[in-house]
């Protein structure tokens, strides 16, 4: 009987490097001005950005959920500009924000009478950091043209951004019906969903051209193309990708509520930050009645940080527990640990400089307890079911003590704070 051969691992050419792809678009974009302004593309980290439910013109309820979206680390914010009222408010928005020291850039949702409100209203054209235009509804027939020229021509006056968004739910028609007609024509049609993702493309290629052709400068246009179907959404921004070198708004439109919405946006959006593909995201979710509207930008911020192009928070690994921990100490205090950061990440991001890059680990027996503790900065192993009741921590690598008793929370939290105090407090220091 000849022996088992040795297993072996090598090193070949197949081996692939792990890592995202690099960015793709080239042209940097700078949106806003000031200490607030964003660069998004050129190479600049992957912006978050998020949108507000108020009405525009309850200038209060706005700025509050303006302010809301920007301390949960949305970079950019898009309000709703749909009629005079709304144009009214948005100077008074901008004042109040400015006053409360919060100076994310504001987007202008634009359709159908954009031009109208920005002629009409000159200080809501100058507050708004950039214009969005949706090419499907800018107008129609001989109007399209027109009054797409005038959003076109506010922005170059006021040296402001545009985002040419087009939108599977409101695609130009014309250009839509002539494609269907030309493909009805084809020795060799191809389906019909096909032909959409076509003129969503072209659509937002050929706004772009004219845009340049008005005179806005190609390091001022941002171009989307957004479905609500991921497939449909990853072959449009494939094509627009390899068609263009504008800077990318990603987004999966109306992602839907809750699980769904959150696994919908990941995956379509992953794989094309994967692909190099995009510069700039928002996650749109349906929030539940009377829900938080920061989730979708903490939701922005895990898809990045999980795939390693940004970091916004500590990381807090956790165990998902099993038939060895039944006791739901370690679950409790993975949530408090990783609540507890949320909450303080807006003052830490000021008193701590580099705090985000902390990783923690919650773990909750000793079969990869100790282990993902150590590999943690700081990080706690808790007993399982029938196992001796306590828990140590490590702190660099290193144990550096044994909790016991009912109080286990309660110290590890005071442990996380001490380390970060001792860790990333004189960073602030230094920096003064």
């Amino acid at each position: 009987m000849s022996a088992s051969p040795s297993p072996c691992v090598s090193l070949g050419s197949e081996a692939v490097q792990a890592g995202p792809a690099p960015r793709r678009s080239s042209v940097g974009v700078l949106v806003g001005s000031g200490p607030g302004a964003v660069m998004v593309g050129g190479g600049a980290p992957i912006a978050v950005q998020s949108m507000t439910n108020t009405d525009t013109a309850d200038v209060d309820g706005t700025v509050t959920q303006v302010a809301a979206l920007a301390r949960a680390g949305s970079e950019l914010v898009r309000i709703t500009v749909d009629r005079d009222e709304a144009a009214a408010a948005v100077p008074h928005i901008r004042e109040k924000l400015d006053k409360m020291g919060v100076t994310v850039p504001l987007i202008g949702d634009f359709h159908y009478i954009g031009h109208k409100l920005l002629a009409e209203h000159p200080a809501c054209a100058e507050a708004l950091a950039k214009y969005r235009i949706n090419p499907g509804n800018v107008g129609f027939k001989d109007k399209r043209d027109t009054q797409f020229s005038t959003i076109v021509e506010f922005a170059i006056r006021y040296g402001k951004t545009v985002r040419i968004g087009a939108n599977w739910g409101s695609l130009d028609q014309e250009l839509l019906t002539s494609l269907m007609d030309e493909n009805a024509k084809s020795n060799a049609p191809i389906e019909a969903a096909a032909v959409m993702r076509e003129a969503m493309v072209q659509s937002a290629l050929l706004s772009a051209a004219r845009a340049e052709e008005i005179g806005l400068p190609r390091n001022r246009i941002i171009l989307s193309a957004k479905v609500s179907d991921v497939q449909h959404l990853i072959a449009v921004y494939r094509m627009l990708a390899k068609r263009s070198d504008y800077a990318l708004h990603l987004g999966l439109t109306e992602a839907g509520m809750g699980t769904k919405g959150i696994v919908a946006s990941s995956a379509a959006l992953g794989i094309l930050l994967q692909e190099g593909i995009g510069d700039t995201i928002r996650v749109s979710l349906t929030p539940e009645p009377g829900g938080d509207r920061t989730l979708e930008v903490q939701v922005g911020q895990e898809i990045l940080q999980t795939m390693g192009f940004r970091t916004f928070v500590p990381l807090v690994a956790a165990c998902p527990g099993c038939g060895r921990t039944t006791s739901t100490v370690f679950q409790e205090l993975a949530r408090d640990i990783q609540s507890y950061i949320r909450d303080e990440m807006p003052m830490w991001r000021v008193r701590y400089p580099g705090v985000e890059t902390l990783n923690v680990a919650v773990m909750g027996c000793i079969v990869n307890g100790p282990g993902e503790s150590k590999h943690a900065d700081i990080g706690i192993s808790l007993p399982g079911t029938g196992e001796t009741p306590t828990a140590p921590v490590f702190i660099d690598g290193e144990k550096a003590m044994t909790l016991r008793g009912e109080g286990i929370a309660r110290e590890f939290k005071v442990i996380v704070q001490d380390y970060i105090e001792r860790r990333f407090g004189g960073a602030k220091s230094a920096a003064e």
